[in-house]
């Protein structure tokens, strides 16, 4: 038996490779004795498994596979449930032992035999729960079959499948209630007046219209104009609110740092990301689903008013920029799965950095002055560009941004950007945020609320900040939406 687990599993079974054992020996014997039916016995021995190795490889079984992940996407540190259904839509019958292959971060690989025990219908289905604490894209699959020849002596392995990407996107955490909206209240709702009539006069005042209830009869406005007249009804409009994504490499990492890679070479793409941007996207994620709740309009830019999702791989739409309703919010999710940092220039769709190493992301290439270059190369961040995409949507609501390490300088181009918006804040994430108090201070003189935080300090800890002056907490966990308590 211990010669047997030495010999290639994929090739012949314990059986197949004892049958070629007894061949062997008996031709040798039929040698040595000159027995001509030891030789028979010799051939048969030896041909019997080299042509069922042959047989299998050339008919071999077909199956279909169905993979469901419920739900999909989802949250990290959540459960999903994957869902196989396994058919054979070839001839052949016969067993097989079939595996579910795994990127390395979910542990081992589950394996079930074929056909189950309970298979309806010629359909095997079988199922298995899958968790990641880590966001992005993983493929899931494939399932690789290994079966037999009908007499049991040789194996094949193939894959019966493509697999099929599971997203899991970034959970929000639960952030207290702010003045986000200044007149516009904090419930999302504006009332604004329709004007009927365009005398200054009777600006709130319109004509009885049939079935306006009589509780709504303004009698002076009657009075005077001899006619029937209703005070001017209220209209309830959407508020929209503006969400400034910063993602730029260098303002997530400085140029002596190594970026870590969110995910390993053996889990799929490898993603260019650091503690500082990890933080960010959970802020982004949690202030949108905030305001969500709120029934805000949402709209997400980076710093050069492009979408801020345009080079993000799991975006569903990447040119979006305005997102409304669950949908919107579901999308906005997805986007943020795998979004990444991006180099000021030569940005690809997939959201690969030029010159970016994928194994361990040192990225020597964009440090020292190749980094500095390449930050000259690409448009300036808060140009006209964003300027004019905020100004657009002027005084619409709450205009919010999620920064890394920005410059005075930037912050001065930034600092104008407060007077589109019924209020402005700023959350800008440093490893040390003393630092960076030059440029909370051109930030608040332009009219913002900013705050610089460590990736440290909990979301919903920076976020309660906007309303109170107080020193910043750091407890160890955070409240997250639909995942309980985690740390």
């Amino acid at each position: 038996m211990a010669l047997l687990d030495r010999l290639p599993r994929h090739l012949f079974t314990q059986r197949g490779w004892g049958m070629l054992g007894a061949g062997a020996a008996a031709l040798a014997a039929a040698y040595i004795m000159g027995r001509r039916d030891l030789l028979t016995l010799s051939v048969l021995l030896l041909v019997l498994p080299l042509v069922s190795l042959a047989g299998i490889r050339l008919v071999k079984p077909r199956f279909r596979v169905y993979r469901e992940f419920n739900p999909s996407p989802v949250e990290t540190s959540a459960p999903t449930t994957v869902r196989l259904a396994v058919s054979r839509t070839g001839n052949g019958s016969g067993r097989a032992t079939m595996e579910e292959r795994l990127p390395p971060r979910f542990g081992e690989s589950p394996a079930f035999r074929f056909p189950s025990r309970s298979a309806t219908g010629g359909t095997s289905r079988y199922e298995y729960h899958l968790r990641s604490a880590r966001r992005g894209q993983f493929r899931i699959g494939p399932v690789t079959a290994e079966f037999t020849d009908p007499f049991g002596l040789s194996l094949h392995r193939q894959a019966i499948d493509d697999g099929d990407i599971l997203t899991v996107t970034p959970a929000a955490v639960v952030l207290p209630l702010t003045g986000l909206a200044g007149a516009r209240g904090n419930d999302g709702v504006t009332a604004t007046r329709i004007r009927a009539n365009p005398s200054d006069d009777d600006v709130m005042t319109r004509e009885y219209r049939h079935g306006d209830p009589m509780r709504r009869v303004h009698w002076a406005a009657t009075a005077r104009h001899g006619a029937l007249m209703v005070r001017q009804e209220e209209s309830v409009t959407t508020p929209e609110a503006t969400i400034i994504l910063d993602h730029r490499f260098p303002a997530f990492s400085s140029g002596s740092t190594a970026v870590s890679a969110g995910l390993s070479a053996q889990d799929g793409p490898a993603m260019a990301t650091s503690g500082t941007f990890e933080w960010a996207v959970v802020a982004a994620m949690s202030i949108s689903a905030h305001l969500s709740e709120r029934n805000y309009g949402l709209r997400l830019l980076d710093v050069r008013g492009e979408p801020a999702f345009l080079h993000s791989p799991s975006a569903p739409d990447p040119e979006a920029e305005e997102y409304s309703g669950t949908s919107g919010l579901q999308s906005i999710a997805e986007s943020l799965a795998a979004i990444q940092l991006t180099a000021p220039h030569h940005q690809h769709r997939d959201g690969r950095l030029p010159d970016a190493a994928p194994r361990g992301f040192s990225l020597p290439g964009l440090s020292g002055h190749r980094n500095r270059a390449s930050q000259d190369s690409g448009p300036p961040p808060f140009d006209d560009r964003l300027m004019d995409k905020l100004s657009a949507h002027r005084m619409r609501g709450p205009l919010i941004a999620v920064l890394g390490r920005i410059s005075p300088e930037e912050a001065l181009s930034l600092a104008p950007a407060a007077g589109y918006g019924t209020n402005a804040f700023a959350i800008v994430v440093a490893d040390r945020p003393a630092d960076f108090d030059p440029v909370l201070e051109a930030l608040r003189q332009g009219g913002w609320r900013a705050v610089a935080v460590p990736p440290s300090v909990p979301v919903a800890s920076a976020w309660g900040q906007f309303d109170q002056d107080v020193e910043l907490p750091a407890p160890a966990v955070e409240v997250r939406r639909g995942a309980g308590v985690v740390r």
